[in-house]
């Protein structure tokens, strides 16, 4: 019998102490324990040191009291309160650790979705910072990088109407193809790559006359070679670059047609370039492909648009306009800048890769010589579901 009471002391306390280690997580980190980056901007300062500023979603009501004050104020947003906070360092490692020491929360890089430069910063150079970024495993590979106009921390303190964040604002615009859409680990790729050279969307803040609320815009591309912002182009040629590119997924044009009143708007359904390369003796030469399908959703014009004499004239002035914009785009781009954003190297490696090792110390010299011929292959694939113009009776 005394065997037995022991035995049953035994198994209550066995129970016992794993009913203790089932209660909980000894290393548990609590939300409220992580200060939650949702959007990251790099400057340089006057003193020629990196201003690394954070946007910090705070997780409680209750601790936007214990977190605001100091570098700037609090914005509202749908579900929350965010603030943004700045420290200085030597380099992106230094600003890091003192922006840690500011704060009472560990910093959380999981959901951060947005990286800003400053354009002084993109000037610079970017290989430092994007060095800490690519080796450092807590920010994300995935997030979008942008470059902006001005300082950084001016675009992380924007409180846009529609939006949760600026953050949510400025990646939802790069999904929309307003412009170029690039990520962390592309802009590594681009600056690391055989032309040395990477496009980044260009953002700038807006601001209504009637409405004192200031928002973010994409507004056309930064231009770096060799890590530097060597320059930039408008919204048009950027068109052109992501055609070049093979980066137009949607969009809607606008048209004019010759000897019609009134405007043609195409959407763009699908479309996809090829890149050519050829090399004889000296010449480098490469051709671009271009096929895509568009639909008509509004013709203002008194241009019947079923009939198929008035669809080939607007193909063609679609490849002319087409054609406009893309020598926009390497007009800049070789002429001025010297900045291959267009991938020809790769193409040229691809095909030709003996060739190019001899030749890749001289690239800088044989890119604004490369001649460029466009084959534009644009249908439209239907009029709409109208046909005529139902308002214009006397459409020709």
């Amino acid at each position: 019998m005394g065997t037995t009471k022991r035995k049953s002391v035994l198994v209550l306390v066995t129970l016992s102490i794993h009913a203790l280690l089932l209660a909980g997580c000894w290393d548990r980190t609590e939300l409220n324990d992580l200060a939650i980056i949702t959007a990251a901007g790099l400057d340089l300062t006057e003193d020629h040191q990196l201003e690394l500023s954070v946007k910090i979603y705070l997780t409680s009501p209750s601790s936007s009291s214990q977190q605001m004050g100091g570098t700037s104020g609090p914005d509202k947003g749908a579900a929350g309160l965010s603030v943004v906070r700045s420290a200085v360092g030597l380099n992106m490692a230094e600003a890091a650790s003192r922006l840690q020491q500011l704060l009472s929360r560990r910093m959380f890089w999981g959901q951060d979705e947005v990286f800003v430069f400053g354009e002084r910063l993109a000037k610079e150079g970017l290989a430092e910072p994007m060095e800490f970024l690519m080796r450092h495993y807590a920010p994300r590979e995935r997030a979008n990088v942008f470059v902006s106009k001005g300082a950084a921390k001016d675009v992380l303190l924007l409180n846009p109407p529609i939006e949760r964040s600026v953050a949510d604002m400025l990646r939802e615009m790069s999904k929309s193809q307003t412009g170029l859409n690039v990520k962390m680990k592309e802009l590594a790729q681009m600056m690391a790559g055989r032309a040395k050279a990477a496009a980044v969307p260009l953002v700038e803040i807006e601001s209504e006359q009637e409405n004192p609320t200031s928002f973010p815009l994409i507004r056309g591309t930064a231009v770096l070679k060799n890590g530097k912002m060597v320059g930039s182009v408008n919204d048009r040629a950027t068109r052109g670059i992501m055609w070049l590119r093979n980066e137009i997924k949607e969009g809607t044009l606008t048209i004019s047609p010759n000897n019609a009143k009134g405007y043609v708007s195409i959407q763009l359904l699908r479309a996809h370039t090829e890149l050519i390369p050829h090399i004889q003796g000296d010449e480098w030469s490469i051709t671009v492909r271009i096929n895509a399908r568009d639909d008509i959703v509004e013709n203002t014009t008194d241009l019947d648009l079923s009939n198929p004499k008035h669809i080939k004239k607007l193909e063609t002035e679609l490849g002319y306009d087409m054609k406009q914009r893309t020598d926009m785009a390497l007009a800049k781009a070789q002429k001025e800048l010297n900045a291959d954003i267009f991938r020809f190297a790769d193409a040229f490696y691809r095909k030709y890769p003996k060739k190019w090792n001899e030749n890749k110390d001289r690239w800088d010299d044989i890119f604004p010589k490369v001649k460029v011929k466009l084959e534009a292959n644009l249908k439209i694939s239907r009029p709409g579901l109208t046909g005529k113009n139902l308002f214009k009776p006397n459409q020709r």
